[in-house]
């Protein structure tokens, strides 16, 4: 049983009207928004320490234990989104309200995964890994810019409704 609005009832936007009360209701709406600026502040912090190993070769092992805290982050709001997916939109991921951010979001999971894996087995030297990490934190930035598009299209979904006469 599927809990998203028929096509012809939905509004143009982000969000039907049932979708924004979940949103609105659920927990995991404030989880979101505490994890993200979370992972925001620990990706600035972590981009500092590699670029300072690259730059100087000193401070590998606090680039790199900042790496797999990042991931770890993002790890962790990737899950709880999902949550958030499937009582917002009834399904875990790939709602089609945000079928791209997902989908890239899967490749920002996909490279902080391959460092984490080239990392325990010893696959890179010091140095590949941490471009292999800028390479995911690229993807993270691009990632990141797509949820914060959504969000000010639906903040201005949400203020195109109340401004709306009844």
């Amino acid at each position: 049983m599927s809990i998203r609005t028929p096509p012809h009832a939905a509004p143009v936007g982000l969000y039907t009207a049932e979708e924004r009360a979940r949103r609105d209701a659920t927990i995991w709406t404030p989880v979101q928004g505490i994890l993200a600026p979370l992972q925001f502040a620990v990706f600035l912090i972590s981009l500092t320490l590699v670029i300072r190993y690259l730059s100087t070769g000193e401070g590998y092992a606090a680039a790199t234990w900042s790496i797999v805290i990042k991931t770890g982050v993002l790890y962790l709001i990737m899950i709880t989104g999902a949550i958030w997916e499937k009582v917002v939109f009834g399904q875990y991921l790939l709602a089609p309200a945000f079928f791209w951010e997902d989908v890239f979001s899967f490749l920002v999971i996909a490279l902080h995964t391959a460092y984490l894996w080239a990392l325990f087995s010893g696959t890179l030297e010091p140095v590949p890994l941490m471009w292999l990490a800028l390479a995911a934190y690229g993807a993270y930035v691009i990632n990141a810019a797509q949820f914060v598009l959504k969000l000010r299209a639906a903040r201005l979904q949400a203020s195109a409704m109340q401004e709306a006469p009844a």
